[in-house]
């Protein structure tokens, strides 16, 4: 009974399953979600999260005095708090089309609310990781003002804030697989934006293309290549502020007179926090086949859905930066 109302019409054994595969499916989707500091949340407890770190000591710099023991110094922490929410989403198959279709189309809604699931963890993330208040621009000192591609002084500019603020090169990420587990990359800040921005990417002196990285681990299959201590990282799911910047020129325009704006988000170690979509209780999917009942008297609708918890947050300010630029045209 518990699992009927769990999961709906499948047993705890085939919902362990398909919450498997739909894990499978949202994992080439998710790109900022593999690179925060995580933490995943067990079922039943609050839902609220803290990040919890622990608070660096200052220099000492004042010699020991011969047969004193120095004050000692205690470990202190800080916390960031984030509230828990519930994600979630119903695909609707008719029986007509479950028993005429030559599609498997239930099999094939588990896959596709798989990847929505997926693009709905990213776009989580992306908006609160977005929402830095530490900003550089390509030109001028607004957004409105940007209308100029991406360049190596910029990108310099910004590895320079964060090795200011001691913000560490990212070093382990999130594997791409289901579960929870992490692997090693190459020390680097990573920079992560819309695919638009590649040609331009490409175009900055001193590229590094993937295909000539030899024995270095990449990211994911989303990385494109590498400059001086950066890592480049693209999706089609990170939008831009479209018609944001300054006169077009020669750069893209949603509208054809103002540039769009892309943000180029560059972290550190740690500089947000993020629940991820991964484990055993990352996701509950439900199937509902077609029954009589009030509201569906003649059994014609079976249902399937999923069902998550998440958030993201920003956790140092000073360890990521948003690079504003814009795409040129091609």
């Amino acid at each position: 009974m518990g699992n009927t109302t769990t999961y709906g019409d499948i047993s705890q054994r085939t919902a362990a399953y398909a919450a498997r595969e739909m894990l499978r499916h949202a994992e080439p989707v998710l790109i900022l979600s593999k690179m925060g500091m995580s933490k995943p949340i067990p079922k039943n407890t609050a839902d609220n999260v803290k990040f919890r770190r622990p608070k660096p000591f200052a220099v000492n710099t004042i010699p020991l005095a011969e047969g004193v023991t120095p004050t000692p110094q205690k470990m202190q922490y800080e916390d960031v708090a984030a509230t828990l929410k519930q994600y979630g989403n119903v695909v609707e198959v008719s029986d007509w089309v479950t028993d005429t279709s030559e599609d498997p189309v239930l099999k094939d809604a588990t896959m596709m609310i798989g990847e929505q699931a997926g693009a709905v963890s990213e776009q989580v993330v992306y908006g609160a990781v977005r929402g830095g208040t530490n900003v550089i621009y390509a030109n001028g000192s607004a957004r409105n003002a940007v209308n100029t591609a991406i360049s190596l002084n910029k990108l310099r500019a910004a590895s320079r804030q964060l090795q200011a603020q001691k913000a560490r090169k990212i070093t382990r990420i999130i594997d791409s697989t289901p579960d929870y587990d992490t692997h090693p990359i190459e020390a680097s800040y990573v920079v992560v934006s819309h695919t638009d921005t590649e040609s331009d990417i490409r175009n900055l002196a001193g590229f590094n293309p993937v295909a000539e990285y030899g024995s270095k681990k990449t990211i994911s299959e989303h990385e494109i290549g590498a400059v001086e201590n950066f890592r480049f990282v693209t999706s089609p799911d990170l939008a831009s502020f479209a018609d944001a910047g300054g006169a077009k020129g020669s750069m893209v325009s949603t509208s054809g007179t103002s540039a769009d704006v892309y943000p180029f988000l560059i972290f550190g170690m740690d500089a947000f926090g993020v629940v991820p979509l991964k484990g055993e209780n990352a996701m509950t999917p439900t199937v509902v086949n077609a029954k009589p009942t009030d509201s569906d008297p003649l059994a014609q609708r079976n249902y399937v859905g999923y069902k998550f918890a998440m958030t993201a947050v920003i956790l140092n300010e000073l360890w990521m930066v948003r690079l504003e630029a814009a795409v040129t045209a091609l």
